[in-house]
């Protein structure tokens, strides 16, 4: 059964690091998001006003300054050698079992539906 791995990452910075672990360990095709964790959103919220309409542009400008976690997932092929993906990520990251490292979870995909097979990524070019 195919496999989906999903990271999260603390720190945006690391991701370009991730991306290219993720690949050496074979995989082939990543998708990228934005995340912000809801404790991060309701501290911000808090110190948000909606109803001070003499601000709505600097409200705009202080969003693009937020500080947001990403999150990785690639579906993988039920023979993939995910302990390799899980290696590769704590070689960028550290031990994901300490705080503010990230969190990897690996969830079973019942169905796939427009997923290319997996292929070596120098023939797509």
């Amino acid at each position: 059964m195919p496999q989906m791995i999903n990271l999260v990452v603390f720190d945006p910075g690391k991701m370009d690091d991730v991306i290219h672990a993720w690949m050496e360990a074979g995989v082939t095709g990543m998708t990228l998001l934005d995340t912000t964790g809801y404790l991060h959103h309701l501290e911000e919220a808090h110190h948000m006003r909606d109803d001070v309409p003499l601000f709505p542009s600097v409200r705009r400008l202080m969003r693009g300054t937020e500080e947001h976690s990403r999150m990785i997932f690639s579906i993988v092929p039920d023979d993939f050698d995910i302990n390799a993906v899980v290696e590769a990520t704590e070689r960028v990251l550290g031990p994901l079992e300490d705080p503010g490292n990230g969190i990897l979870f690996v969830l079973p995909v019942t169905r796939v539906a427009g997923l290319r097979p997996f292929q070596d990524l120098e023939r797509r070019e």
